[in-house]
């Protein structure tokens, strides 16, 4: 029997990246599910695309009044019976409110509202490993009075600054100048906080960690290298891998648990949900938490087609018959040769090997990998 799955936020690249991914089943998937889109500009690219979404609505944002009952007329009018939710205020707001608001509950996959909040601001997540090796030295910054010397004494001259809140890499910037900092802040003025990190030269990295009532079902790796559109960003980072690896580290599985658990335990929460751990090396080559996501990412479908397909797995355990994710086995998600993948804005990922990239003066032999 076909079923009918909400998803959110489709003008983001992030949705449009799960759907991709869960279609990449097949015609199999294809006549199982129904996905209806709905995001709140009319603009919104995810809206008109055909391809992914079998009927879209725009809806309220969701802190507006008329946002509930948008979502419960479709939900009646489409049969829903499940919803991926996928951008960060909409998690926080059907994580706190969707129990009292639907006027009728379909399956959902959140985490726990407490947890979710504290994740969502990048200081509060490094409030609650403070103390830990797991983070990078850190420190808030209130953009209206904060004092320089005081911040390289505590993480050093060099360090890096972003917005508590928001992705993208909204308000990043290398810094190593108080002149620096400043010209920073004064040209991100709707940035009410900042949060000032040591600086981590190596890798950047993130661990997939899918979770049903408080146990481990689903890990992968992967790393970020290049951007989409890096150049119109100061930082050189928009939130947005145009080519990364898909990576083999277990090590990042077990530092991604020991945080979750960790944050978990302080909070008194079980685990649920679809975390997104994000780690940089520094100069010793040791991964550190820079924050963790309470939703996929934009290259999900990348490691989809490499093989992890944690989308399809998600869907699959919320529509099951029984308990959702309670027969679900744990699977680390690991790939048996070295694969990268190339993205651009609205085509499908290309997954190759890394050996196979293009070299100068071999182009015609090699143009058949990505054909």
């Amino acid at each position: 029997m076909m079923k009918n799955i909400l998803i959110t936020g489709v003008g983001g690249p992030t949705p449009r990246s799960f759907v991709r991914a869960v279609k990449l089943k097949g015609q199999a998937v294809n006549n199982q599910y129904r996905f209806i889109g709905v995001d709140c500009n009319p603009l919104a690219y995810g809206l008109y695309d055909k391809s992914l979404f079998d009927q879209s609505y725009v809806v309220p944002r969701a802190d507006d009044e008329d946002y509930w009952p948008a979502i419960n007329d479709i939900i009646s009018k489409e049969h829903i019976d499940a919803s991926i939710i996928l951008p960060e205020e909409e998690v926080l707001e059907w994580a706190l409110n969707y129990q009292s608001k639907l006027d009728r509950q379909i399956t959902t996959h959140l985490p726990d509202y407490q947890l979710a909040k504290s994740l969502v601001n990048k200081h509060q997540m490094h409030e609650q490993l403070a103390g830990s090796s797991l983070i990078p030295k850190f420190i808030k910054i209130n953009p209206a009075s904060y004092n320089y010397q005081s911040i390289i004494d505590k993480i050093g001259s060099t360090f890096w600054i972003r917005s508590t809140k928001g992705s993208s890499g909204l308000g990043s910037l290398k810094i190593d100048s108080e002149e620096a900092l400043t010209q920073w802040i004064s040209i991100n003025p709707k940035v009410e906080e900042f949060i000032a990190t040591e600086y981590l030269p190596g890798r950047n990295m993130a661990c997939k960690m899918l979770y049903f009532d408080d146990t481990l079902k689903r890990t992968a790796c992967a790393e970020r290298v290049n951007y989409i559109m890096a150049k119109v960003a100061p930082s050189g980072i928009t939130g947005n891998t145009s080519f990364g690896r898909l990576i083999n580290e277990p090590e990042l599985i077990e530092l991604s648990q020991k945080a979750l658990e960790l944050i978990a335990r302080q909070l008194e929460c079980e685990l649920n949900g679809i975390f997104t751990v994000d780690y940089k090396e520094d100069q010793s080559g040791i991964p550190k938490i820079t924050e963790i996501n309470v939703r996929h990412v934009a290259f999900t479908s990348s490691m989809a087609a490499g093989g992890a397909n944690i989308p399809a797995d998600t869907i699959e355990a919320m529509i099951s018959s029984g308990k959702a994710g309670a027969d679900m086995k744990r699977i680390d998600y690991t790939y048996s040769e070295p694969l990268i993948f190339l993205r651009d804005v609205d085509v499908e990922p290309i997954i190759m090997r890394e050996s196979d990239l293009l070299k100068e003066g071999i182009i015609e032999q090699k143009s058949s990998v990505i054909s």
